[in-house]
């Protein structure tokens, strides 16, 4: 009887690892879905999928010394600058800091070394050292060039683009936005208040001014700040005033924060577009200043967690 009982409950404990393991890969397989990834060659999936090495000294990015940014080859998202890439004569890229949130850091299958991933696809770069001596933060990044595209400085002006939308809580705002195309990547945190470096405990109590908003860059060529705009507008209420749905609170008003006159007079149009159609719009137009990432669990929540907006729908309104 005991022998029995011992296994029933050693088959328990597998049943229920196989679902709990099945309940996590459904739910990573509904970020992956939700996210679109450009297209990769055979040698790409090589490294950036199966996490392999390209051949030292043949990177096309090794002694690249122009000015720019360093994208993420498989989802474009930027990873690292021009200002931090310095040579040292490993035969691969090599950096001593990241663009914020860009890179995350996990133990290599070797059990040795650190392995470093785009944060936003988990796609493969490489790996990172320390205490080498190389420059004052005693850092390195060694990357594939495999793994990167590259935007010069004057080419990333016309290109990559900014813009903020606070549109009630963020995790539903950024969950369409990073379904779009031509949105190469997303955070979430704050803005428009009076404390730095704000809590989301703080924002929460109302004692900030700020309110949850999203960042966004987005690649001018294949997309526009009146198309995002036009999302924007769907995708939340803009007759609610200090609330979306079911949250209420300041942090939760609409707002657009403009970078400059340009995108200020493409939202104020689409306002009286939407003003025309008899909407009560009470998004505030207001200039961005300065943006404070939230907390990491903030970023990318409803990837993360499988789940779906509780109170963003798109409706069309235009």
């Amino acid at each position: 009887m005991k022998n029995i009982r011992l296994v029933r409950v050693l088959l328990n404990a597998i049943i229920l690892g196989l679902m709990l393991q099945n309940n996590v890969f459904s739910q990573s397989l509904a970020g992956e879905k939700s996210m679109k990834y450009n297209k990769l060659s055979e040698e790409e999936k090589r490294i950036i999928l199966n996490k392999g090495t390209e051949r030292p000294f043949t990177g096309k990015y090794y002694k690249n010394d122009k000015k720019g940014n360093y994208l993420c080859k498989r989802c474009n998202a930027p990873l690292y600058s021009s200002a931090d890439k310095f040579d040292s004569y490993c035969g691969w890229p090599s950096f001593d800091d990241e663009i914020p949130g860009a890179i995350k850091r996990q133990l290599d299958a070797d059990g040795i070394r650190t392995e470093i991933l785009c944060a936003n696809c988990n796609g493969h770069l490489g790996h990172i050292f320390f205490n080498e001596g190389f420059t004052n933060k005693n850092v390195r990044h060694c990357v594939n060039s495999i793994s990167l595209n590259f935007i010069a400085e004057d080419e990333k002006q016309h290109q990559l683009q900014e813009a903020y939308f606070a549109g009630g809580c963020f995790w539903g705002v950024e969950y369409f936005f990073q379904q779009t195309e031509g949105v190469i990547s997303t955070r979430v945190g704050y803005m428009g208040g009076s404390k730095a470096n704000p809590t989301y405990e703080e924002v929460c109590y109302g004692a900030t001014g700020h309110v949850e908003t999203i960042k966004v860059i987005f690649d001018a060529k294949q997309t526009s700040f009146e198309k995002l705009g036009r999302l924007f507008f769907e995708i939340h209420d803009p007759t609610q005033v200090n609330r979306q749905g079911p949250d209420i609170g300041e942090q939760y008003r609409s707002v657009i924060f403009y970078q400059n006159e340009k995108q200020k007079k493409t939202a104020d149009s689409l306002i009286k577009l939407l003003k025309k159609k008899d909407f009560k719009v009470a998004t505030q137009l207001e200039k961005a200043d300065t943006f404070w990432e939230a907390e990491e669990y903030h970023q990318d929540y409803y990837l993360k967690t499988g789940k779906l907006p509780y109170c963003h729908f798109r409706k069309k309104r235009f």
